[in-house]
């Protein structure tokens, strides 16, 4: 793990990057336990985790340090956990996930058709909107290039608009200053901000 003020000069400039309007969420997945001292010593706020039992052990420390996002596939059955310690979901892809959330939710779109990553279809997005659903996210595919990801994150944007949707979570390391100009809310980092070079 980097030192905090390490950590705070990458989260600081990816902020400045991103501009005032967007959320910098960091994505925590592979970032253990007693590490979550130092994102909290480098002024990091918004944590995102991928997993519900990881989201509990790391919760039971650090509950009242950092705002809580999930952003991992979300079964039926880790609900709760998620409703006790979380202020938004940005992954429902489930009808019965999205009827038992009491958190606001954005709903994952699949805009590539990849079957190896969760979300819905564009065309079923109305049936998962509901009175806490607040918005959309997507992950395009992976590319070299950042350029690769604008086209997706334009139509999430425009199938927001036709929603009346205002909260878009789209973009991670490999493309967050893309999706910031193409009118993200959230992007959520890991690798940039916590990997070996900067």
């Amino acid at each position: 793990m980097l030192s905090s003020a390490e950590l705070h000069e990458r989260y600081a400039r990816i902020c400045e990057e991103v501009g005032p309007h967007v959320t910098v969420v960091a994505a925590t997945k592979y970032v253990a336990l007693p590490d979550l001292a130092v994102l909290a010593e480098a002024g990091i706020d918004v944590i995102g985790e991928n997993r519900a039992q990881d989201l509990v052990a790391k919760h039971a420390e650090y509950g009242h340090t950092f705002r809580w996002h999930f952003i991992g596939r979300l079964q039926s059955n880790k609900v709760k956990v998620v409703n006790r310690t979380c202020e938004l979901v940005h992954s429902v892809d489930t009808p019965s996930a999205a009827a038992r959330l009491a958190v606001p939710a954005l709903v994952q779109v699949n805009l590539a058709g990849e079957a190896s990553k969760g979300g819905v279809d564009p065309e079923d997005l109305t049936r998962y909107l509901g009175p806490g659903v607040v918005g959309l996210s997507t992950m395009p595919p992976a590319a070299e290039d950042a350029e690769a990801s604008r086209r997706y994150f334009v139509r999430l944007r425009e199938l927001a608009a036709e929603h009346g949707l205002r909260q878009l979570s789209m973009g991670t390391s490999q493309d967050y200053r893309v999706a910031a100009e193409e009118g993200a809310t959230y992007v959520r980092v890991g690798s940039v901000l916590f990997g070996g070079s900067g």
